[in-house]
């Protein structure tokens, strides 16, 4: 009986979390119209969120193109077919590692600075008191935030992308000897609308989810230290698992 009462009490608490994200999420979107007749707010956060994510983004992006390539190349030579190698490491990058990848790097760097800094601010009373002076927090720092994480995953997802097939390249044609015109004119050709469309709608469903819990997370912390350092660990594992998840339920929808 009381292995019973626990799974029930962990799947009730489950749907009373999802609850009360989504109650949470209704009250950012009512605000974002507001939030955008101000567009300097968006695009403070677009930076905060964006902007200082680049480097790291640059850097996996390149690694992880180079790593592609080598991987790709080492198969395809298997079967005789290395001048594949652009198609490959475009459709792989395009439709999975470049929106997975940036979302997992987003939750890491950009989710955790959300969440600890709205945090923070509701440890030392910072929403309390614009509360009691009557400006509505979920205006002026919750929805700002979030907008800010949504415009800036699908920009960070197209820059891995782009920086990713470029050290796909830079393997398969300065190290292993793929022609360089056979490369991208395969990849021209094989690399339709619906493949680049795949992984933009993923980079947005990406960034509303892991905007939404990070900010979340923040704004709903316990206003102490370590309520601050908890929410800032959820975020981490909270984006993390639902990204894969739903990356796993948007490739079946793809399929």
């Amino acid at each position: 009986m009381s292995t019973t009462a626990t799974q029930d009490g962990f799947i009730l608490g489950s749907l009373a979390r999802v609850g009360r994200i989504a109650i949470f999420l209704v009250k950012v979107l009512t605000q974002c119209g507001a939030v955008l007749a101000r567009p300097s707010l968006v695009v403070n956060q677009i930076y905060n969120a964006g902007g200082r994510s680049l480097v790291i983004i640059m850097l996996s992006g390149l690694f992880v193109g180079m790593v592609l390539g080598l991987q790709g190349y080492d198969l395809l030579q298997r079967f005789g077919s290395e001048d594949a190698l652009g198609v490959a490491a475009a459709l792989g990058l395009l439709r999975e590692l470049a929106p997975v990848i940036t979302a997992l790097l987003f939750a890491g760097r950009a989710g955790t600075a959300l969440t600890s800094e709205i945090g923070l601010m509701r440890a030392t009373d910072q929403l309390t008191a614009m509360e009691v002076m009557a400006v509505d927090p979920m205006r002026y720092v919750a929805a700002p935030r979030f907008l800010g994480g949504v415009i800036a995953m699908p920009l960070l997802t197209a820059i891995f992308s782009v920086i990713g097939l470029y050290g796909a390249q830079l393997v398969g044609v300065q190290l292993m000897g793929v022609d360089r015109g056979v490369f991208w004119s395969q990849t021209q050709d094989s690399v339709a609308l619906h493949d680049v469309s795949e992984g933009l709608i993923k980079s947005v469903v990406f960034g509303i989810a892991c905007s939404l819990i990070a900010v979340h997370e923040g704004y709903n912390a316990t206003p102490t230290a370590a309520g601050v350092g908890l929410a800032t660990t959820r975020t981490v594992v909270a984006s993390s698992v639902m990204t894969l998840l739903l990356d796993y339920v948007l490739t079946a929808e793809f399929l």
